[in-house]
């Protein structure tokens, strides 16, 4: 809030000083109250738009529609009052100044976003979560909090039916089910999430009524997994609430454009770093051997297509492949240390400019600059069918596993991460992916 009114009163000002309400001379006649109007009115939107609601804090899409609504009803209502009374000096705040403002309100939010990020990622700003369920549900919901810092919850306790074991992944079982209510008070806790507990719509119903007074919300699991929130609706019918899943595009104009997009931007990338590529193509060449590395890898629907990289091993790295040892799990080999890697490939791999020839693979419409992990046909014939979602979309150079940790995530979280970017590809989501792979990049974040 305090952000917000900062941000509206500082942007009215400048504009008043810069003398935005032309003709008017310093001191401005119509700028002063055009800019109370303007404070006053966004600032009342921002609030009827539930702007700074505590819900809508952590939801980015949320944030960004409320605050985008709030100024477009705030520059509705000045042009109508402009038009009512023939005022022209209106114009340059509803085009200039407003937007402006709004583009400030929101870089300021996403200031704050990032410190609370950061804050919770050294444990603070952080709401304590009983958890209910069984063991193995309960160890799940566990591990994913622990994995999402950012979403600031700690899981102090759980309540799980006996027998059991006495903790859950490091977490204590304090109670049964039914003593929920007993620790809530015992310990305090912000949030009570019951999950795969199979408990009647009645039991629920009556857990939240014995809640109330506490200070602790419930929150359940539906049961749901990698499923983006823009893609739930509830729906309640006859006061049953039914929680609606809107289906995936996987065709059509979007994907069409980003295809297009893709290609294009991969050419002009393929020019302006010809240099580079020349350089790295002279390194590799010194080395001894070919200059790139082409591989077979599993595309779109199954389809088989040659991958491009810069070579970064030894010549005969792949009959070498059996004599290691496999550091990985699942079908993903892995060595943090192979002692195939030339000296020039390790800089190479470190920066991911082996990776780099792949520019061409998506201009021929192989790959995308973004999208799921390129698999080898192995890897595809250990996929168990729900791994097999991952081939519904083009491979990509980067995505989630690029800029979550690369080879240093598990065969599991891979897959994880390959399909939840499926289930809720969007455009927004393509440029952060991108942005972010620049910072993965040069941190060299699980890069061997």
């Amino acid at each position: 809030m305090v952000t917000d009114v900062v941000g509206v009163l500082v942007v009215s000002l400048v504009a008043v000083v810069l003398g935005v309400t032309r003709p008017d001379p310093w001191p401005p006649n119509l700028a002063v109250p055009l800019a109370a109007t303007v404070v006053v009115v966004s600032l009342a939107a921002l609030r009827a738009s539930r702007s700074w609601a505590r819900r809508a804090l952590p939801v980015d899409v949320v944030q960004l529609r409320r605050v985008a609504g709030a100024f477009a009803a705030t520059g509705l209502i000045l042009a109508l009052g402009g038009l009512a009374l023939k005022l022209d000096a209106v114009r340059p705040w509803v085009f200039v100044v407003l937007p402006a403002t709004a583009v400030v309100v929101l870089a300021a939010r996403w200031a704050i976003r990032g410190a609370v990020h950061r804050a919770r990622a050294r444990g603070r700003c952080r709401s304590s979560l009983l958890v209910v369920g069984p063991t193995a549900a309960a160890a799940e919901l566990v591990a994913r909090a622990r994995r999402a810092s950012h979403q600031g919850w700690t899981v102090v306790a759980v309540c799980a039916p006996r027998p059991g074991p006495p903790s859950v992944a490091g977490v204590p079982v304090v109670g049964e089910p039914a003593d929920v209510v007993t620790q809530v008070r015992r310990l305090g806790v912000d949030l009570v999430a019951v999950t795969g507990s199979g408990r009647s719509p009645a039991d629920l119903r009556r857990l939240a009524w014995q809640l109330e007074g506490t200070g602790a919300e419930l929150a359940v699991d539906p049961g749901l997994r990698e499923v983006p929130g823009a893609r739930l609706h509830v729906s309640p019918v006859d006061g049953l609430p039914m929680l609606r899943l809107a289906e995936v595009r996987l065709g059509g104009g979007a994907r069409l454009l980003k295809h297009l997009l893709d290609r294009v931007a991969a050419a002009l990338l393929l020019v302006l770093l010809a240099p580079v590529l020349l350089a790295v193509a002279v390194l590799v060449a010194a080395d001894g051997g070919p200059v790139l590395f082409r591989q077979e890898r599993v595309g779109r629907h199954g389809r088989p297509f040659r991958m491009l990289k810069f070579r970064t091993m030894v010549v005969d790295a792949e009959r070498q492949l059996d004599t290691l040892a496999d550091e990985g799990a699942g079908p993903l080999f892995k060595l943090r240390r192979d002692p195939r890697v030339t000296p020039v490939g390790v800089h190479l791999r470190r920066l991911s400019l082996d990776e780099l020839p792949q520019l061409c693979n998506v201009v021929a419409g192989s790959m995308s600059l973004v999208g799921p992990r390129p698999a080898l046909p192995r890897e595809v014939a250990a996929y168990a069918d729900d791994d097999r979602r991952r081939l519904v979309v083009r491979p990509g150079i980067t995505g989630l596993w690029q800029i979550s940790g690369r080879s240093d995530l598990s065969w599991e979280d891979t897959v994880r991460l390959d399909l939840r970017y499926v289930e809720s590809w969007s455009p927004g989501l393509d440029a952060a992916i991108l942005c972010r792979t620049v910072g993965a990049v040069l941190r060299g974040d699980g890069a061997y």
